[in-house]
């Protein structure tokens, strides 16, 4: 990832235009930095694709990859629609930064009254349909607040991506949504139809994550084809909108080829053109709900180096002051970086070590055997492409506090999440008095 980013005359790391040490000395480390223009970047090759096609279509930030308040802003100014998932907390943050309601599409599996009705008092845009129960429970807070919703029908068309078994989501065999192929999306769609307080727009679907090809979308796309031709003969449906999800790749390391984001678009939009053709069908609306490919290369992470530990003829370990509660995925799905040494970044790279994060778990390791300067104590490691899903899953092991982050743009940084204090560890710790 190197070959994307300068250097200045001190041979430091520049990102966003700017030295990578001094933002790692004014904010501290480990620190997440965001470069803003690349964002937008990567917004503008979704939306302008689409524009420039003369396709109606949304394009949802998943903001499960990254959320903060700033986060929504920018989505906001990029013109996104916003996908919010899992939790109520993600909506209360759009809420919190001002984002349009009506361009807000709420996800999840188990979606509880609670956050269903936040859902419903917010006016927002669109709820995604993931199974039987919530349908009941949004029917009944619908008729209570004598208020009506669009919705979307999640169904898994059985496709599987070429990607980690933990995040496939769109084959047979998955928590989300109604399956096509057992009869329960049949039967989810007779139920909503007959509800008057519920107006189903379309389908959704998602095929999984890090996808650098456009066949298992095409198949997808298909197979939602096939369901709709059956729908409209037997319920005269016909869908206003078409969620093809997202899961688009990003580049990590030189063993990743992803496509050009606009590739994504401009394949969808032609396999959708040729089944409405296909079918005689009225051309629907598309969304899409990219996260990763918009937040996930345009973010480094920046690290102090402590301890260096090498055994001889096996191993150089190099510990950071972040890890697995910053960056959890090496331990959750064997991923893999790539990382310079910021303030050494011209030197060549002449020694193999491995990254070792600071927790105590052997499985705390953020890169095994990368080719690096020789490295001491308090040097600064900046590791790649770490926008999405970093701080979105940072976590408390150990008692870690959260790392602070930064969005840089037009040369000027400002800090966009405080970095945790020991005092917010225990804000919601309670004393035990014994009787």
């Amino acid at each position: 990832m190197a070959e994307q980013f300068s250097y200045n005359e001190k041979g430091h790391l520049l990102f966003g235009g700017l030295d990578t040490i001094d933002l790692a000395k004014k904010y501290g480390t480990p620190l997440f930095v965001y470069d803003v223009e690349k964002i937008r970047e990567n917004a503008r090759a979704f939306v302008e694709t689409f524009q420039k096609h003369g396709i109606k279509a949304q394009v949802a930030y998943a903001s499960k990859a990254f959320s903060s308040i700033a986060m929504v802003q920018v989505a906001k100014q990029e013109n996104l629609s916003l996908d919010v998932v899992s939790q109520g907390g993600e909506l209360y943050t759009a809420l919190q930064a001002g984002f349009p309601v009506d361009k807000i599409h709420f996800h999840g599996n188990n979606k509880s009254l609670e956050e269903l009705r936040m859902a419903i008092e917010s006016k927002i845009g669109c709820i995604v349909i993931d199974n039987f129960h919530e349908m009941v429970l949004l029917e009944s807070l619908l008729a209570e607040y004598d208020a009506t919703m669009d919705v979307l029908i999640r169904v898994t068309p059985g496709i599987e991506a070429h990607t980690h078994d933990y995040i496939l989501t769109g084959n047979e065999d998955s928590k989300f949504g109604f399956d096509l192929t057992n009869g329960q999306a049949d039967k989810a769609i007779q139920q909503l139809l007959a509800k008057e307080r519920i107006h189903l727009k379309g389908l959704h679907c998602h095929i999984g994550s890090q996808i650098f090809e456009t066949d298992g979308f095409m198949m997808a796309v298909e197979r939602l084809f096939e369901k709709l031709a059956e729908w409209s003969k037997s319920y005269q449906f016909t869908a206003e909108v078409l969620n093809l999800g997202g899961g688009f790749g990003i580049r990590y390391t030189s063993e990743d080829e992803p496509l050009p984001l606009e590739k994504y678009v401009e394949s969808l939009i032609e396999k959708v053109s040729s089944q409405t053709n296909k079918y005689n069908m009225v051309f629907p609306e598309i969304w899409i709900e990219p996260g990763r490919s918009i937040v996930g290369d345009a973010c480094i992470t920046l690290y102090s180096i402590g301890s260096i530990k090498e055994i001889p003829n096996v191993r150089k370990y190099v510990a950071v002051d972040g890890g697995m509660t910053d960056n959890l995925r090496p331990a959750l799905y064997q991923a893999k970086y790539e990382a310079v040494v910021a303030n050494k970044a011209q030197q060549p790279s002449d020694e193999e070590v491995s990254i070792a994060g600071k927790c105590c778990e052997s499985g705390d390791m953020l890169i095994w055997d990368i080719m690096l300067p020789e490295v001491e104590a308090n040097d600064i490691l900046a590791v790649f492409s770490t926008g999405a899903y970093g701080y979105s899953m940072a976590n408390h092991y150990n008692r870690f506090t959260k790392p602070a982050v930064v969005f840089v743009e037009k040369g000027k940084d400002q800090l966009v999440v405080k970095r945790e204090s020991y005092q917010d560890l225990v804000t919601n710790d309670l004393s035990y008095e014994e009787e």
